[in-house]
């Protein structure tokens, strides 16, 4: 069966990365209910920390740090950003009284997509494009015929290779609104 790109790899992507964002909602709407509101208060904190933390890969790369491999600090950024955009979405939870915190918490949302987009998606999709190709090729299609059948998923494979475009900027988006947000709470909170 010819399964493609789309259907494979970047729609399951999609439901589980909404499924995600879903679930830190509804863990904080249960943190509400509970009336235990001062546990999402911290996990902004916490959160916060730990996505700090993931930030000593960017040390490494730059040879701030000399120990260890990229590689080894590349991973510890990975799980402990996730960890610490998990903290921070269930801390935004479903709070509609002010901007900045909304914007901080829809960049690094997208920050976390395209970073997952980085890691596993575009991996995946580069597989998955190269399976399809060789399965092409073994029914006796010509070089021309694969590129018009392959079209559509070579296209979003190329596109998806230019994640850190995004990634890095709309980072750096987040790093910035959310000084404004901690500025602005340490200022302002009696």
């Amino acid at each position: 069966m010819f399964k493609s790109v789309l259907f494979k790899n970047i729609i399951p992507f999609i439901f589980w990365y909404f499924s995600f964002i879903g679930l830190a909602i509804i863990v904080d709407l249960i943190l509400h209910l509970l009336d235990l509101k001062w546990i999402g208060r911290s996990l902004g904190y916490i959160g916060t920390i730990v996505l700090i933390l993931s930030f000593v890969y960017s040390l490494r790369k730059r040879k701030i740090i000399e120990y260890a491999t990229p590689k080894t600090f590349l991973e510890i950024h990975e799980y402990l950003a996730w960890i610490g955009s998990v903290l921070l979405v269930i801390h935004a939870g479903t709070h509609f009284n002010a901007i900045i915190p909304w914007l901080a918490t829809l960049t690094l949302i997208i920050v976390v997509a395209f970073g997952i987009i980085g890691k596993f998606v575009l991996k995946e999709a580069n597989s998955t494009l190269s399976d399809l190709k060789k399965d092409l090729q073994s029914k006796g299609l010509d070089k021309v015929e694969i590129q018009k059948k392959l079209f559509f998923d070579s296209i979003m494979v190329e596109n998806m290779k230019k994640w850190r475009a995004v990634h890095l900027p709309i980072s750096f988006i987040f790093l910035i609104l959310s000084l404004i947000h901690i500025i602005s709470i340490l200022l302002f909170s009696v």
